[in-house]
């Protein structure tokens, strides 16, 4: 039996073993994209790649076969660039947005597409458990948004964007509405407590993520009621105070402590603050001089200076934002300062690096041309804009369903398990690297009950053809054309419907991009 080395482990082997195999049975971890255990290795996408020490090659551990006296590296520099290379050309010719531009328009960055096909299959629990992720105040912000991500919306394009924030206030309403509300899960109690200064939309965003995180929170408050610039800066017609105290019960039932008529400077002092708690988050609103030197901050005539990433301040273990760093009316924004703050103030408590909220990677088709447009609308309905009928200004159930078919969904429907994604930001790949100038066009092939086929995102890896050739489907899908136009489709010009009849599933799981995808959340 052939002798190997890989990565110092000295191992003897069956010859008829490939390297990734040996390297699987001695838990080393190696990437991989077109290969899936019991179908033959395809060796298209190179991810694989290791370095042969001895005679200096670069081998795909997937195919190449142990061979006497081997000395392998999975994981050195020279293996990191190579897979580098390989993601950079896969990306070169990738069409599909991780994230669509409504997503990456929205200041707190929810997973609007996600909401909005949960309200179109009328799943509403699931949609208010999706907007809170990201959104402490979706009722209130449904009200004043100034919807940042209507306006990048790809829709918008064709006729008018969907009514994003109208759909987000729809799913909260409806969550008030229950005799239980949804309340997240809170992480076991760290025993470490956060003062907050200022209840406004920054404040109470942190609030409501700090203490998931498991940390308590004191929020402090000058005023007789909560709500900072929500309550005392915006028209109760416009938001209603039982909406706004509907969500800061929300708060309260995660274990907010709200200390109210309490100035800083004059009732409690910045020292104690300090002594009393780990950290310190500064949400007051708009601050002046007096205020500023307080807390013995660095600011500007802006307010105070932030790390934009971390928004820690010049002073160890005191965070700020909303309009205490700069002034905005836009209360989406001070909210999502509030879950950039939290997620800062967490790895701070818990003795990590500080990075604030991960940045993944995050593909991109650039501009839209109209050919690509007509394809995106074969998944939307061409109705116009619904705009609510009632007097309230708020949706029925049948007005939020057909708003929610107008959606594109210009979105990666598996964003968090797409390999390339994942790869691209483990390696630090660069899609403009070898980008193409004259790009293909988006091409949806919608032909089937359960799935959605978009071509541009297929890596050609070939495992949905092993697939529908095992379990014998009559049809199946195979590869067309030849060269850098070849693709994989159903034969014979035949649909998707027709081509997969037994193992649609099975094709999705196995697919490593978001090429066959299933359509309903549902499924997934």
């Amino acid at each position: 039996m052939p002798e190997i080395q890989i990565n110092n482990i000295k191992v003897q082997a069956e010859p008829d073993k490939t390297i990734l195999q040996i390297a699987r049975e001695l838990d080393i971890f190696i990437p991989t994209m077109c290969y899936l255990e019991g179908l033959e290795p395809f060796t298209s996408c190179m991810i694989c790649v290791v370095e042969e020490k001895n005679s200096g090659r670069l081998l795909p551990s997937c195919s190449a076969l142990v061979q006497d006296n081997m000395i392998i590296e999975t994981d050195n520099d020279r293996v990191r660039e190579a897979r580098k290379d390989a993601l950079e050309l896969l990306l070169s010719e990738h069409i599909g947005d991780c994230q669509a531009p409504c997503q990456k328009g929205c200041p707190a960055h929810m997973n609007i597409p996600l909401m909005i096909r949960q309200i179109e299959e009328g799943d509403l629990l699931s949609a208010i458990q999706t907007v809170k992720r990201d959104i402490a105040l979706p009722a209130v912000l449904g009200r004043i948004c100034s919807a940042p991500c209507e306006k990048v919306c790809n829709r918008a394009k064709i006729d008018d964007a969907v009514s994003i924030c109208l759909l987000k206030r729809y799913s909260a309403d409806a969550d008030l509405e229950q005799a239980k509300q949804f309340i997240p899960e809170r992480a076991k109690s760290s025993g470490k407590k956060v003062a907050i200064v200022g209840s406004g939309p920054a404040g109470l965003s942190a609030a409501y993520y700090l203490l998931q995180y498991g940390h308590k929170c004191d929020i402090y408050d000058k005023n007789s009621k909560a709500g900072g610039m929500l309550r005392y800066g915006v028209d109760p017609a416009e938001l209603p105070h039982c909406v706004l105290d509907a969500e800061i019960n929300i708060i309260k039932s995660l274990g907010a402590i709200f200390k109210l008529q309490i100035t800083i400077g004059r009732n409690i002092f910045v020292s104690e603050l300090k002594k009393k708690y780990e950290a310190i988050v500064l949400t007051t609103g708009v601050i002046d001089d007096k205020l500023a030197a307080l807390y013995g901050i660095e600011f500007t005539q802006k307010g105070f200076v932030v790390d934009p990433k971390t928004m820690t301040t010049s002073q160890t273990g005191i965070f700020s934002g909303g309009s205490a760093i700069r002034e905005s009316k836009m209360a989406v924004r001070s909210a999502a300062h509030g879950k950039m703050i939290a997620i800062s103030v967490n790895q701070f408590l818990n003795g990590e690096q500080l990075n604030g909220e991960n940045s993944r990677f995050n593909s991109s088709i650039g501009k839209m041309e109209q050919k690509d447009l007509d394809q995106l609308l074969t998944q939307a309905s061409d109705r116009k804009r619904i705009l609510p009928q009632n007097s309230s200004g708020d949706y029925r159930a049948k007005e939020a369903v057909n708003e929610a078919s107008r959606c594109l969904h210009c979105d990666c429907r598996k964003p968090d398990t797409c390999k390339l994604r994942l790869y691209a930001d483990e390696y630090g790949a660069d899609q403009k690297r070898y980008a193409n100038i004259n790009r293909k066009s988006v091409e949806i092939i919608d032909q089937h009950s359960s799935v959605i086929y978009e071509t541009g995102k297929c890596i050609k890896c070939g495992l949905c053809v092993q697939i529908t050739e095992r379990a014998k489907e009559k049809l199946g899908l195979t590869f067309i054309g030849r060269g850098f136009n070849v693709q994989i489709k159903v034969p014979f010009d035949k649909t998707l419907s027709k081509g997969l009849k037994q193992v649609a599933d099975l094709c999705v799981q196995a697919c490593p991009t978001g090429a066959l995808s299933f359509k309903s959340e549902k499924e997934l």
